[in-house]
């Protein structure tokens, strides 16, 4: 199999050299840029994400990297997102970087186009959805620690999820997951916890996990060996 270059996108955020380490563990051959030409010119993406959906996008918006990604994204070139970095491909989310905006612990998201839409923050909107808090009166916000994931049908046909076993651990860290009006075809994998959310999306070569395969010991070398099997195959296997 051919070499190929990901480029695990800096915006400033993210968990940069886990991920790395994590690709290289697998052969990946992978190199960490924040240069908009970079993003352009690789083979494949690893957008990673730590942070608030809201400061995130500020960056990728400003720095010109967004519109590096969504063109590639519209090439076909093989891309996975990771925790945050799912989240920022859909149209909206509501993770502000401060206390503005912020939802209550039970309190419902406002819909589009109503008083207190200002609570929407923009994502990169290459697909439709939003990105919620997770709510319970029950249950410790944020979820961190070990889940389960259940691959959808879409998940079982995926590349991506490959060799992963229905209810195996991966390893989360985060308050707002995807939500209800996420296309179900996109959903390759769900995982409940406070809530039954999307934990995997696939489409063609635009793959995305809340989860970070990058701390989930095997498993997540599982996936992240699928995703430099998928770049070296150009995306088209």
């Amino acid at each position: 199999m051919a070499s190929a270059k990901i480029v695990v996108i800096d915006y400033h955020k993210g968990n940069l050299l886990s991920v790395q380490h994590g690709l290289a563990a697998v052969g990946g051959e992978a190199v960490i840029s924040d240069a908009p030409e970079d993003i352009s010119a690789a083979s494949g993406l690893v957008l990673p994400g730590v942070g608030s959906f809201e400061s995130a996008m500020e960056y990728v918006n400003q720095s010109g990297q967004g519109a590096a990604i969504l063109d590639a994204l519209g090439r076909g070139v093989p891309f996975l997102g990771i925790c945050l970095g799912l989240q920022l491909l859909f149209a909206r989310g509501e993770e502000r970087s401060g206390e503005r905006g912020v939802p209550l612990e039970n309190e419902e998201p406002v819909a589009a186009g109503t008083a207190g839409d200002d609570r929407w923050v923009a994502g990169l909107g290459f697909f439709p959805g939003s990105v919620t808090r997770l709510r319970s009166g029950r249950l410790k916000v944020p979820h961190v620690g070990w889940d389960q994931v259940y691959p959808t049908e879409v998940g079982e046909r995926s590349r991506l999820l490959r060799g992963v076993p229905s209810g195996a651990n991966f390893y989360f860290t985060h308050s707002y997951a995807l939500a209800d009006d996420v296309d179900p075809t996109l959903v390759a994998a769900r995982t409940h916890y406070a809530r039954s959310f999307g934990s995997a999306i696939a489409q063609g070569a635009v793959f995305g996990v809340q989860f970070h395969p990058e701390k989930s010991s095997a498993t997540g070398l599982v996936v992240l060996s699928n995703f430099v099997d998928i770049v070296r195959a150009g995306g088209t296997r």
